[in-house]
Protein backbone atom coordinates (compact mmCIF):
# COMPACT_ATOMS: atom_id res chain seq x y z
CA UNK A 1 0.00 0.00 0.00
CA UNK A 2 3.25 2.55 0.17
CA UNK A 3 3.81 4.85 2.79
CA UNK A 4 1.61 6.96 4.74
CA UNK A 5 1.50 9.66 7.50
CA UNK A 6 0.57 8.10 11.25
CA UNK A 7 -2.94 8.66 12.14
CA UNK A 8 -2.78 8.77 15.43
CA UNK A 9 0.45 9.12 16.43
CA UNK A 10 2.70 12.55 17.80
CA UNK A 11 4.80 12.30 14.70
CA UNK A 12 4.23 13.57 10.80
CA UNK A 13 6.97 12.06 9.58
CA UNK A 14 6.25 9.49 7.45
CA UNK A 15 5.93 6.06 8.34
CA UNK A 16 8.08 3.08 7.58
CA UNK A 17 6.81 -0.91 6.71
CA UNK A 18 8.11 -1.63 10.19
CA UNK A 19 5.34 0.39 12.18
CA UNK A 20 2.36 0.72 9.71
CA UNK A 21 0.61 -1.01 7.22
CA UNK A 22 -0.71 -4.47 8.02
CA UNK A 23 -0.30 -7.17 5.39
CA UNK A 24 -2.17 -9.78 5.72
CA UNK A 25 -1.55 -13.62 4.84
CA UNK A 26 -4.74 -15.32 4.45
CA UNK A 27 -7.21 -13.19 3.00
CA UNK A 28 -7.65 -12.21 -0.60
CA UNK A 29 -10.11 -9.25 -1.25
CA UNK A 30 -12.18 -10.08 -4.51
CA UNK A 31 -14.20 -7.85 -7.13
CA UNK A 32 -17.28 -5.40 -5.44
CA UNK A 33 -16.00 -5.45 -1.70
CA UNK A 34 -16.77 -9.49 -1.42
CA UNK A 35 -14.10 -11.38 0.71
CA UNK A 36 -12.67 -14.99 0.07
CA UNK A 37 -12.93 -16.17 3.80
CA UNK A 38 -10.70 -18.99 4.70
CA UNK A 39 -13.05 -19.95 8.08
CA UNK A 40 -16.10 -18.79 9.71
CA UNK A 41 -17.79 -18.07 6.69
CA UNK A 42 -21.38 -17.73 7.93
CA UNK A 43 -20.04 -15.04 10.63
CA UNK A 44 -17.88 -13.33 8.53
CA UNK A 45 -20.50 -13.03 5.72
CA UNK A 46 -21.64 -9.68 4.15
CA UNK A 47 -23.87 -7.83 6.91
CA UNK A 48 -26.86 -5.56 6.71
CA UNK A 49 -26.94 -2.24 4.72
CA UNK A 50 -24.22 -3.68 2.70
CA UNK A 51 -23.67 -0.78 -0.12
CA UNK A 52 -24.44 -1.17 -2.92
CA UNK A 53 -22.41 1.85 -5.04
CA UNK A 54 -18.73 2.99 -5.14
CA UNK A 55 -16.87 4.51 -2.18
CA UNK A 56 -17.11 7.93 -2.53
CA UNK A 57 -13.77 10.33 -3.57
CA UNK A 58 -11.83 10.61 -0.35
CA UNK A 59 -12.51 14.36 1.87
CA UNK A 60 -10.02 17.00 0.37
CA UNK A 61 -8.52 18.48 3.53
CA UNK A 62 -8.18 22.27 3.60
CA UNK A 63 -11.35 22.74 5.95
CA UNK A 64 -12.52 21.91 8.95
CA UNK A 65 -16.19 23.26 8.06
CA UNK A 66 -17.44 20.74 6.05
CA UNK A 67 -19.03 17.58 7.28
CA UNK A 68 -20.64 16.00 3.98
CA UNK A 69 -18.68 17.20 1.32
CA UNK A 70 -20.52 15.41 -1.50
CA UNK A 71 -23.15 12.41 -1.41
CA UNK A 72 -23.83 9.50 -1.39
CA UNK A 73 -26.76 6.69 -1.88
CA UNK A 74 -25.37 4.97 1.61
CA UNK A 75 -26.57 6.19 5.19
CA UNK A 76 -23.12 4.94 5.95
CA UNK A 77 -20.73 7.40 3.54
CA UNK A 78 -20.29 9.48 6.14
CA UNK A 79 -17.86 7.39 7.40
CA UNK A 80 -15.41 8.46 4.84
CA UNK A 81 -14.69 11.22 6.55
CA UNK A 82 -13.60 9.48 9.68
CA UNK A 83 -10.50 7.41 10.48
CA UNK A 84 -12.41 4.37 11.51
CA UNK A 85 -10.39 2.33 14.59
CA UNK A 86 -11.44 -0.34 16.96
CA UNK A 87 -10.49 -0.79 20.41
CA UNK A 88 -11.11 -4.49 21.20
CA UNK A 89 -11.29 -5.45 24.64
CA UNK A 90 -9.01 -8.54 24.79
CA UNK A 91 -8.86 -8.84 28.94
CA UNK A 92 -9.27 -12.06 30.70
CA UNK A 93 -13.01 -11.41 31.20
CA UNK A 94 -13.56 -11.56 27.68
CA UNK A 95 -12.76 -15.83 27.83
CA UNK A 96 -15.40 -18.14 26.41
CA UNK A 97 -18.62 -16.87 24.92
CA UNK A 98 -17.74 -13.27 24.93
CA UNK A 99 -14.89 -13.60 22.59
CA UNK A 100 -17.04 -15.15 20.14
CA UNK A 101 -19.82 -12.64 20.40
CA UNK A 102 -16.81 -9.68 19.94
CA UNK A 103 -15.51 -11.77 16.70
CA UNK A 104 -19.55 -11.98 15.51
CA UNK A 105 -20.03 -7.79 16.17
CA UNK A 106 -16.33 -7.27 14.44
CA UNK A 107 -17.91 -9.42 11.81
CA UNK A 108 -20.57 -7.13 10.85
CA UNK A 109 -18.76 -4.24 11.49
CA UNK A 110 -15.44 -4.57 9.96
CA UNK A 111 -17.04 -4.79 6.24
CA UNK A 112 -18.95 -1.75 6.47
CA UNK A 113 -15.82 0.44 8.29
CA UNK A 114 -12.81 -0.89 5.89
CA UNK A 115 -15.04 0.12 2.47
CA UNK A 116 -15.39 3.76 3.79
CA UNK A 117 -11.91 4.58 5.18
CA UNK A 118 -10.06 5.33 2.57
CA UNK A 119 -6.46 3.98 3.47
CA UNK A 120 -7.91 1.36 6.06
CA UNK A 121 -9.05 1.13 9.72
CA UNK A 122 -6.59 0.45 12.65
CA UNK A 123 -7.17 -1.87 15.38
CA UNK A 124 -6.52 -2.19 18.46
CA UNK A 125 -6.45 -4.29 21.75
CA UNK A 126 -6.28 -3.25 24.81
CA UNK A 127 -3.41 -6.08 26.31
CA UNK A 128 -2.02 -7.41 22.94
CA UNK A 129 0.99 -5.29 20.89
CA UNK A 130 1.39 -5.92 17.29
CA UNK A 131 4.91 -6.94 17.61
CA UNK A 132 6.05 -5.39 14.18
CA UNK A 133 5.13 -2.02 15.65
CA UNK A 134 7.72 0.49 16.71
CA UNK A 135 5.27 2.74 18.75
CA UNK A 136 3.56 1.64 22.29
CA UNK A 137 0.18 1.64 20.50
CA UNK A 138 1.21 -2.21 19.03
CA UNK A 139 -1.70 -1.42 16.60
CA UNK A 140 -2.36 -2.64 13.29
CA UNK A 141 -2.50 -0.22 11.00
CA UNK A 142 -4.12 0.30 7.16
CA UNK A 143 -6.59 -2.97 7.48
CA UNK A 144 -8.50 -2.46 4.32
CA UNK A 145 -9.95 -5.99 4.67
CA UNK A 146 -12.63 -7.90 6.43
CA UNK A 147 -10.70 -10.84 5.86
CA UNK A 148 -7.69 -9.21 7.55
CA UNK A 149 -9.62 -8.16 10.58
CA UNK A 150 -10.71 -11.91 10.90
CA UNK A 151 -6.89 -12.63 10.66
CA UNK A 152 -6.07 -10.72 13.28
CA UNK A 153 -9.03 -10.83 15.13
CA UNK A 154 -8.41 -14.91 15.11
CA UNK A 155 -4.04 -14.39 16.59
CA UNK A 156 -4.98 -13.06 19.85
CA UNK A 157 -6.15 -14.47 22.87
CA UNK A 158 -8.04 -12.71 26.05
CA UNK A 159 -6.07 -11.69 29.33
CA UNK A 160 -5.43 -9.76 31.98
CA UNK A 161 -7.30 -6.17 32.74
CA UNK A 162 -9.62 -4.15 31.03
CA UNK A 163 -7.50 -0.48 31.21
CA UNK A 164 -9.55 1.75 28.44
CA UNK A 165 -8.79 4.60 30.48
CA UNK A 166 -5.20 3.80 29.59
CA UNK A 167 -5.37 3.03 26.14
CA UNK A 168 -8.20 5.94 25.40
CA UNK A 169 -4.89 8.42 26.47
CA UNK A 170 -2.07 6.29 24.29
CA UNK A 171 -4.14 6.85 21.21
CA UNK A 172 -5.84 10.10 22.09
CA UNK A 173 -2.63 12.48 23.52
CA UNK A 174 -0.58 12.15 20.03
CA UNK A 175 -3.81 12.70 17.87
CA UNK A 176 -5.40 15.44 20.22
CA UNK A 177 -1.98 17.52 19.89
CA UNK A 178 -2.27 17.15 16.24
CA UNK A 179 -5.84 18.56 16.60
CA UNK A 180 -4.73 21.84 18.60
CA UNK A 181 -2.17 22.52 15.79
CA UNK A 182 -4.53 22.19 13.38
CA UNK A 183 -6.63 24.35 15.57
CA UNK A 184 -3.57 26.99 15.77
CA UNK A 185 -3.77 27.12 11.97
CA UNK A 186 -7.50 27.81 11.38
CA UNK A 187 -8.49 30.96 11.22
CA UNK A 188 -11.48 32.96 12.40
CA UNK A 189 -14.01 31.87 9.94
CA UNK A 190 -13.23 28.30 10.24
CA UNK A 191 -10.54 28.15 6.90
CA UNK A 192 -7.10 25.96 7.68
CA UNK A 193 -4.78 28.05 6.56
CA UNK A 194 -1.99 25.02 6.35
CA UNK A 195 -3.80 22.19 4.39
CA UNK A 196 -0.84 20.00 5.73
CA UNK A 197 -2.24 20.46 9.14
CA UNK A 198 -5.74 18.68 8.69
CA UNK A 199 -6.61 16.10 10.68
CA UNK A 200 -9.31 13.84 10.22
CA UNK A 201 -12.13 13.67 12.49
CA UNK A 202 -11.58 10.58 14.63
CA UNK A 203 -14.36 7.84 14.80
CA UNK A 204 -13.20 4.91 17.58
CA UNK A 205 -15.48 1.89 17.62
CA UNK A 206 -14.73 -0.22 21.44
CA UNK A 207 -15.90 -3.69 21.79
CA UNK A 208 -16.08 -4.86 25.46
CA UNK A 209 -18.29 -6.16 28.29
CA UNK A 210 -18.41 -3.25 30.01
CA UNK A 211 -15.93 -4.19 33.11
CA UNK A 212 -13.73 -1.82 33.10
CA UNK A 213 -10.71 -1.59 35.78
CA UNK A 214 -9.85 1.96 35.52
CA UNK A 215 -11.36 5.44 35.04
CA UNK A 216 -12.02 5.55 31.66
CA UNK A 217 -14.95 8.67 32.28
CA UNK A 218 -11.95 11.11 33.37
CA UNK A 219 -10.10 10.65 30.16
CA UNK A 220 -12.94 10.68 28.13
CA UNK A 221 -14.56 14.42 30.13
CA UNK A 222 -10.76 15.87 29.70
CA UNK A 223 -10.78 14.69 25.63
CA UNK A 224 -14.24 16.70 25.42
CA UNK A 225 -12.34 19.91 27.29
CA UNK A 226 -9.46 19.83 25.24
CA UNK A 227 -11.24 19.59 21.64
CA UNK A 228 -13.71 22.49 22.97
CA UNK A 229 -11.03 24.49 24.01
CA UNK A 230 -9.76 24.30 20.12
CA UNK A 231 -12.77 25.09 19.38
CA UNK A 232 -12.71 21.79 17.00
CA UNK A 233 -15.66 20.73 14.82
CA UNK A 234 -18.55 18.74 16.64
CA UNK A 235 -17.63 15.67 15.10
CA UNK A 236 -13.87 15.93 15.70
CA UNK A 237 -14.00 12.52 18.25
CA UNK A 238 -16.54 10.12 18.91
CA UNK A 239 -16.36 6.95 20.82
CA UNK A 240 -18.96 4.32 20.47
CA UNK A 241 -18.65 1.63 22.94
CA UNK A 242 -19.90 -1.63 21.75
CA UNK A 243 -21.38 -4.25 24.56
CA UNK A 244 -20.44 -7.53 24.20
CA UNK A 245 -22.05 -10.32 26.74
CA UNK A 246 -25.11 -10.09 28.78
CA UNK A 247 -23.98 -8.67 32.09
CA UNK A 248 -26.31 -6.15 33.47
CA UNK A 249 -24.49 -4.46 35.91
CA UNK A 250 -21.20 -3.69 32.96
CA UNK A 251 -24.38 -2.84 30.43
CA UNK A 252 -25.88 -0.56 33.58
CA UNK A 253 -22.11 0.79 33.93
CA UNK A 254 -22.00 1.79 30.03
CA UNK A 255 -25.54 3.54 29.96
CA UNK A 256 -24.67 5.39 32.97
CA UNK A 257 -21.12 6.43 31.49
CA UNK A 258 -23.23 7.37 28.41
CA UNK A 259 -26.10 9.13 30.79
CA UNK A 260 -23.78 11.33 33.01
CA UNK A 261 -21.46 12.10 29.95
CA UNK A 262 -24.63 13.39 28.28
CA UNK A 263 -25.57 15.16 31.40
CA UNK A 264 -22.44 16.56 32.37
CA UNK A 265 -22.70 18.21 28.03
CA UNK A 266 -25.74 19.81 29.18
CA UNK A 267 -25.01 20.90 32.22
CA UNK A 268 -21.41 22.31 31.68
CA UNK A 269 -22.06 23.03 28.37
CA UNK A 270 -19.89 20.31 27.33
CA UNK A 271 -19.62 18.44 24.17
CA UNK A 272 -20.98 14.52 23.78
CA UNK A 273 -18.43 12.33 22.08
CA UNK A 274 -20.09 8.95 23.25
CA UNK A 275 -22.48 6.53 22.97
CA UNK A 276 -23.33 2.98 23.70
CA UNK A 277 -25.07 0.20 22.41
CA UNK A 278 -25.64 -3.72 23.30
CA UNK A 279 -24.46 -6.60 20.66
CA UNK A 280 -27.62 -8.27 21.35
CA UNK A 281 -30.95 -6.92 23.04
CA UNK A 282 -32.77 -8.42 25.74
CA UNK A 283 -34.64 -11.20 23.96
CA UNK A 284 -31.27 -12.44 22.57
CA UNK A 285 -31.65 -11.20 19.15
CA UNK A 286 -28.53 -9.50 17.61
CA UNK A 287 -28.11 -6.04 16.45
CA UNK A 288 -30.33 -5.20 13.29
CA UNK A 289 -29.78 -2.96 9.88
CA UNK A 290 -30.56 0.10 11.99
CA UNK A 291 -28.66 -0.94 15.09
CA UNK A 292 -25.51 -1.51 13.11
CA UNK A 293 -25.80 1.65 11.48
CA UNK A 294 -25.65 3.37 14.69
CA UNK A 295 -23.13 1.53 16.58
CA UNK A 296 -20.86 2.56 13.54
CA UNK A 297 -22.51 6.48 13.55
CA UNK A 298 -24.03 7.10 16.82
CA UNK A 299 -20.57 8.33 18.50
CA UNK A 300 -19.89 11.17 15.71
CA UNK A 301 -24.01 11.54 14.01
CA UNK A 302 -26.20 12.40 16.94
CA UNK A 303 -28.80 11.91 14.63
CA UNK A 304 -27.79 7.82 14.39
CA UNK A 305 -27.38 8.41 18.39
CA UNK A 306 -30.82 9.02 19.32
CA UNK A 307 -32.52 5.46 17.36
CA UNK A 308 -32.88 2.85 19.08
CA UNK A 309 -30.61 -0.21 18.19
CA UNK A 310 -33.31 -2.68 18.34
Amino acid sequence: MGHRHSRVGGSSSTSTSRTTTYQGTRSTPNKGNTYVQTRNVDVWSPPPYSPQAPAPAAHTPGSTASFTSGTGDSPYAFLREFDTIFVVDDSSSMLGARWKEAEEALAAIAPICTRYDQDGIDVYFLNHRREATATSTGAYHNITTAADVQEIFNSVRPRGPTPYGKRLLQILTPYLRRVERMAAATDEDGNLRDPARFVKPLNIIAITDGVFTDDAETVIVDVAKRLDACRAVPWQVGIQFFQIGDDESARRYLEDLDDELGHMAQEDNLRDIVDTVPWRGSSGQTLSAEGILKCTMGAVHKKYDKRKAF
